[in-house]
């Protein structure tokens, strides 16, 4: 009798640090809203920044809107950056451009020499031949204020002392538009080393929803890439997705036989070309997909909330488990 009262004692213990566990996590994830999302946006996705054409005045105003928001989240630059920026210079259609991905950094506190690296594209199409702009709220707006709302709420937890235990580099990449040039760079130039970079998590465009779908409810994401080089990757995923959020995980694009091949067409494919495992969160394409119409009205914020908190809880699983994901054999 003793015994068992014993045992259901450390029951009690194991399942009330497990809820304790669970409530802390959450109470950073929950410091992802609507309203943030949404005052980010619809300042990134403003006139003023001339709808961020690679190399423009408008793609330079909106890395300084980036810089700037890691600076006072006391978020520090990542290394080999300049203040932030990892410049180069691109070859567009025979002519050079000077431009620069953004990259900051929150260190690990067990394995600060492991790398998640989240990534979006911080450019668009600019401004089109009538002179209207294409603003690029969904494309690529939804995904870069996602990553400052995670890189907030991680920092938030490091100040109280609660991982990340792998380091998370937070990458704003440029020249997606112009052929993922960007993260070509990145990749071929990496601050980090890839050997050492565990995954890399892509968003691009998830404030929207796909018309094409059977039905019209929201709550869903179409998932890329994510079981292609790690089943690991995407039992961690669906894992965390259960376990906090939610949502539908749509893998209609991920098979091999799409016509769309979205699977090669954002960033994340640079890092599969190296061999690092990836997962591309998508919303899929819709009737004001590069057109002066993707404007910040436009976006359901509640859920991409959602579905930005589904990235930090995969983002929180990755950097804090004991062992870094293995590849598929």
């Amino acid at each position: 009798m003793f015994i068992r009262k014993i045992f259901l004692l450390v029951l009690l213990v194991i399942k009330f640090s497990f809820s304790q566990e669970k409530n802390e996590i959450s109470d950073y994830a929950n410091t992802i809203t609507s309203k943030e999302l949404m005052e980010n946006l619809y300042v990134y996705s403003s006139d003023y920044f001339q709808g961020r054409e690679t190399g423009t005045i408008g793609q330079k105003r909106a890395v300084n809107f980036l810089k700037d928001f890691y600076i006072r989240s006391g978020i520090i630059s990542a290394s080999g950056t300049n203040n932030y920026l990892q410049p180069m210079i691109l070859n567009i259609r025979g002519k050079k451009v000077e431009t620069e991905n953004v990259a900051a950094i929150i260190k690990g506190s067990q394995y600060p020499e492991e790398y998640i690296i989240l990534t979006a594209h911080l450019d668009h199409i600019g401004i089109d031949k009538n002179g209207f702009i294409n603003n690029g709220a969904d494309d690529d707006g939804t995904g870069n204020v996602a990553l400052l709302e995670i890189a907030e709420a991680f920092i938030k937890a490091k100040n109280e002392g609660i991982g990340p235990k792998r380091s998370l580099v937070f990458l704003h990449v440029t020249g997606e538009e112009k052929g993922l040039l960007g993260s070509k760079f990145y990749t071929e130039n990496p601050l980090y080393p890839l050997k050492n970079t565990v995954a890399n998590l892509n968003i691009d465009m998830i404030g929207r929803i796909n018309p094409k779908r059977k039905t019209n409810d929201p709550n869903y994401i179409y998932l890329i890439g994510s079981d292609k080089l790690s089943k690991e990757l995407h039992d961690i995923s669906e894992h965390a997705n259960e376990k906090y959020v939610q949502l539908e995980l749509d893998y209609t694009y991920n098979d091999d036989n799409d016509p769309n091949r979205f699977y090669f067409r954002s960033d994340h494919y640079n890092f599969a070309k190296k061999n690092i495992p990836v997962i591309f969160y998508f919303n899929g394409t819709h009737e004001d997909y590069h057109k002066p119409s993707d404007t910040a009205d436009k976006i359901n914020y509640s859920i991409l909330e959602k579905r930005t908190r589904l990235i930090f809880y995969t983002a929180w699983e990755l950097a804090n488990r004991s062992n870094r994901i293995k590849l598929n054999r």
